[in-house]
């Protein structure tokens, strides 16, 4: 798995794709914080990781697109699958890799706020709730993203695909709002909904009953992409 891993992590520095994620976030990051902080002259942090968490959805496939689709396409698959690592082993170096680069993005980012430190009382507690409850998000994302990825040789197609299931799970937050309060329907959606759960580590909540959500949906996608190359590997 370490083997994968760094191979994966060096091929984000020896491509384009790394920089261009990184560029892309870092400077949605900072002009997201001086809209919602400094020109807004408030501390209050949940609006700047709500909107990050919108453009993760966006930004997110494109780092993960690679994953596999590019070892089919360069047909290179067949050394991986021949490789003397476990399928399991393969599938995390891959997914923890990108893991990283969001998770390193992401603590960039956070560093903006040691600026308001000097000009109005943060809540410090409620900084680090919301950075865990992104990373969380960002975590499924990208076990969604690099699922779709196994699925497809095309880039473009794994990154639209993995966009088109994450803001379904984000799009059932916003008609679970639009629904009446009676309608049973709501709880189900309140339960699947990434959104709404995110909601909850934003105001101030530590739900463990959404960390594990998170943890499980993430387990889920990683176990599919697993079984898409235990198949492949014996067929």
């Amino acid at each position: 798995m370490l083997s994968i891993y760094k191979r994966e992590m060096r091929s984000y520095f020896t491509g384009v794709i790394g920089y261009v994620f990184l560029v892309l976030f870092l400077a949605l990051g900072g002009g997201i914080f001086c809209l919602t902080t400094l020109f807004a002259m408030s501390a209050e942090v949940s609006n700047f990781f709500t909107y990050m968490l919108i453009f993760s959805a966006v930004i997110l496939p494109l780092l993960t697109m690679k994953s596999f689709s590019d070892e089919r396409k360069a047909k290179t698959e067949q050394l991986l699958l021949t490789a003397p690592v476990s399928i399991t082993g393969m599938v995390l170096g891959k997914f923890l890799a990108a893991l990283t680069m969001f998770a390193g993005a992401l603590f960039v980012n956070s560093l903006y706020f040691l600026i308001l430190y000097r000009y109005a009382e943060v809540k410090t507690a409620h900084l680090i709730g919301n950075f865990v409850a992104l990373l969380l998000v960002g975590m499924t994302f990208i076990a969604i993203g690099v699922f779709v990825s196994s699925l497809t040789e095309n880039q473009l197609t794994a990154a639209v695909g993995t966009m088109a299931i994450i803001l379904l799970f984000l799009g059932i937050g916003i008609i679970n709002s639009l629904l009446p309060a009676s309608f049973w329907l709501r709880y189900v959606f309140d339960c699947v909904s990434i959104f709404t759960r995110f909601q909850t580590f934003v105001n101030g909540y530590f739900d463990l009953s959404s960390l594990l959500y998170y943890l499980s949906v993430t387990v889920v996608f990683v176990y599919l992409t697993i079984r898409v190359y235990d198949r492949r590997r014996y067929n």
